[in-house]
């Protein structure tokens, strides 16, 4: 029996044979897997670097093919999202700080809101780049802070 690997929205996912596609065209077409049909899309083609974008009943799923290349990338564990430990926060612009999100003692992971910064009359949300504890703040809600400016320190472990 013939089976193939992809990779499935990030996950591991093996097909065999039973499973058929039908096209209609370039863009659409039937996908019959265990006698259910399921109706689909291409959404985008990136073939030359074995990736399809389908919709399959409304919903959007990224597709992969795996190779020798991809199970050697994941091996040397080259595949993982690099993530750095934070050491200080700086001010990208200047601006005035409106709130502030976290506290001294805090832990913070990629993505936190850490505080907020209005510049130009826009109000921005500067989030945490990577993970770290919060040291020590050098500012307070309301001061008025120049572009390079020191926000936030981290603790180095």
């Amino acid at each position: 029996m013939h089976e193939a690997k992809w990779l499935l929205e990030g996950h591991d996912f093996f097909t065999k044979e039973g499973a058929f596609v039908k096209w209609y065209d370039s863009k659409f077409f039937l996908l019959i897997h265990n006698g259910k049909k399921f109706h689909g899309e291409l959404v985008e083609d990136a073939s030359e670097s074995q990736k399809l974008i389908i919709k399959i009943n409304h919903r959007v799923f990224e597709l992969k093919r795996k190779g020798e290349l991809d199970a050697l990338i994941s091996s040397l564990g080259l595949d993982k999202p690099k993530i750095r430990k934070m050491k200080e926060l700086h001010s990208p612009m200047p601006g005035r700080v409106v709130q502030l999100f976290v506290s001294v003692g805090d832990v913070v992971n990629p993505g936190d809101n850490l505080l907020s910064l209005e510049a130009m009359k826009m109000e921005n949300i500067l989030k945490a780049e990577g993970f770290g504890k919060v040291k020590s703040i050098h500012i307070l809600g309301g001061d008025v802070v120049d572009k390079g400016a020191i926000l936030i320190a981290f603790e180095e472990d």
